[in-house]
């Protein structure tokens, strides 16, 4: 049985040392290149058998037999985790390599890695990064274990200590873990790895262990099949010609092969006119005839397609295997008939986008990959009839056009974007209680209007009937049609017209001077001698504000409760 070298993907935080990781084990200096420090996309390293022989002396110390070709490791941007990472049916990796800084612990982006791992039932192991960040710490020895039992013993109990708090944060995420060399079962236990990406401590031991687990537990994963299958990761336009970079993750791929990739409706299919295999610990890339899963690839086509970020592609034999392949995504792509819009720079982002508001219950109406568009924002403003609180637009990790951007100013959708999922949805359950809340205070304040007004004596436009004066909106709302009672709780007279500036308007708001008309109402006789006027309201309505007062401002509570002393002076137990 051919076996293919396992995927290995890297992921953590942000700066938590994911490229430095594996920096140390490639023996480069990509970390020091990148912009600002933070990987700005996926790449991949072929590892093959002979160099990890080298960077591994305890392989041959230990008389390991390596019978894995080596490994294709993934480097990927923090701040997108690795949900664009996956194949039909599950994860891209075979094995993970979860980086935590352990001077920092656990930190969200971390934990949304975790739920990922555990959502695709990926192994892992945990690499704890930084060690010589610890204060005092050195390098002692090229012995991990012995490096560690050499340091001070106030390191050392330093040390132990922030290892106890991350088993700790590892205990309540689900994981039974413990350092690598007290791991007796690799199926029960998550080893941690003490190591360091700058000096290089504990790197071997971590080839070690996955070395291990790679040929006890993924043989049957690893065998090679005849079909050649792989996941779509960037397209980089050059002149007048795309090239694909992809992954091929199982089977064998020669140039001039016609393969399928998948899309929403139909997938496409062309033949490889161009085949590059990148070379081993590089990111340059090398023509091929033929190359062997896994790979890291980069291809050109001999007819123009629309191509989709993280769309699998296969070669085929039959009609019958191109529709098998869109009709996988359509059945990943699952949306509710009612639902939020959501957009996504890949289709593995989109899948863990969904999924994970699938989990916090939140429907989805349409699911698409690439930039917000038009058409985008006319479905959200289609949900602001039905349902408003799903008139928001969702963007991971894309983008809206100017023309778009004026659109959405026109209406009352929102648009959501991050590069960060759990940020993401943070953000958008945030939205979903504001939009509630505003919703139930709407539905509230159509029992009545909560109001206080200060009469303004030096403008009393008419004397009577009806009277038009001034007032001064101290608290809560003046609409049009209230009805309003003196300091005293005798009632005056519906607000007929409201004023400002010459123009009538529905409403006005505390802070605001308008010109009010009361019907029936001679100002000189009646009002002469009242400075404030209030909103009547009901006993049942005061009880359903009071009820509520969670949706109320702290004027509107001041109100209501001046308006409850006015009324319990002629009767003690009002709205009690």
């Amino acid at each position: 049985m051919k076996i293919r070298q396992p995927i290995i993907t890297i992921a953590g935080h942000v700066d938590h040392g994911k490229t430095t990781i594996l920096d140390s084990i490639r023996r480069t200096a990509v970390a020091e290149s990148e912009v600002g420090g933070i990987t700005q996309k996926i790449s991949f390293t072929l590892f093959p058998a002979s160099k990890l022989r080298q960077r591994c002396p305890l392989i041959d110390k230990h008389n390991v037999k390596l019978e894995i070709p080596g490994f294709l490791f993934i480097d990927t941007p923090g701040h997108a985790a690795f949900t664009n990472l996956r194949k039909r049916g599950g994860s891209l990796a075979d094995l993970a390599i979860l980086v935590i800084d352990i001077n920092e612990g656990i930190k969200p982006q971390t934990a949304e890695v975790i739920e990922i791992l555990k959502l695709n039932k990926t192994p892992f192991v945990v690499a704890l990064n930084k060690i010589d960040k610890i204060s005092g710490w050195q390098k002692l020895s090229e012995n991990l274990k012995e490096n560690i039992d050499m340091q001070a013993s106030s390191v050392n109990l330093d040390f132990k200590e922030k290892l106890l708090t991350l088993q700790g944060a590892l205990y309540s995420h689900g994981f039974n873990a413990a350092p690598y060399w007290e791991v007796k079962d690799f199926t029960t236990k998550l080893a941690l790895v003490p190591c360091s990406g700058k000096t290089g401590e504990g790197i071997a031991e971590l080839l070690m262990i996955l070395c291990g687990l790679s040929q006890k537990f993924l043989r049957g994963r690893l065998a090679l099949s005849e079909k050649a299958k792989g996941v779509i990761l960037e397209i980089k336009k050059e002149k007048t010609f795309n090239y694909i970079e992809a992954i091929l993750y199982d089977g064998i791929l020669k140039r001039n092969d016609e393969i399928a990739i998948a899309s929403f409706d139909k997938a496409v299919t062309s033949k490889i006119r161009v085949l590059e295999e990148v070379l081993p610990l590089s990111n340059k890339f090398k023509p091929v005839f033929s190359c062997s899963a896994a790979t890291g690839i980069r291809f050109q086509l001999t007819e123009p397609h629309e191509i989709l970020v993280g769309m699998p592609f296969q070669t085929f034999e039959n009609e019958k295997e191109i529709e098998a392949l869109s009709k996988g995504v359509a059945k990943d792509i699952k949306t509710d008939k009612q639902g939020i819009i959501v957009k996504a720079d890949s289709l593995g982002s989109l899948e863990a986008l969904l999924l994970m508001l699938r989990q916090e219950n939140i429907k989805v109406g349409k699911a698409g990959i690439g930039d917000i568009n038009k058409i985008d924002v006319i479905s959200a403003q289609t949900n602001l009839e039905t349902n408003p609180l799903d008139a928001i637009i969702l963007g991971f990790n894309v983008k809206e056009d100017e023309e778009v951007k004026e659109l959405i100013k026109t209406t009352n959708i929102k648009v959501l974007k991050n590069d960060v999922i759990y940020r993401l949805i943070e953000d958008l359950e945030k939205l979903r209680e504001e939009k509630i809340k505003e919703m139930n205070r709407e539905k509230l304040m159509k029992l009545s209007a909560i109001c206080k007004l200060k009469i303004l004596h030096q403008y009393v436009f008419h004397n009577s009937n009806p009277a038009i004066f001034g007032v001064a909106v101290e608290g809560g709302t003046l609409k049009q049609g209230i009805s309003l009672i003196d300091e005293e709780g005798k009632e005056v007279a519906k607000v007929k017209t409201v004023q400002s500036e010459g123009k009538s308007v529905e409403e006005a708001k505390k802070g605001e001077e308008v010109a009010i008309s009361l019907p029936g109402i001679n100002f000189e006789r009646r009002l002469k001698d009242i400075e404030y006027l209030f909103s009547n309201i009901g006993e049942a309505q005061y009880r359903e504000f009071k009820a509520n007062k969670e949706l109320l401002n702290q004027e509107e509570i001041q109100v209501l409760q001046e308006i409850a002393s006015i009324k319990r002076k002629e009767n003690p137990t009002w709205g009690v």
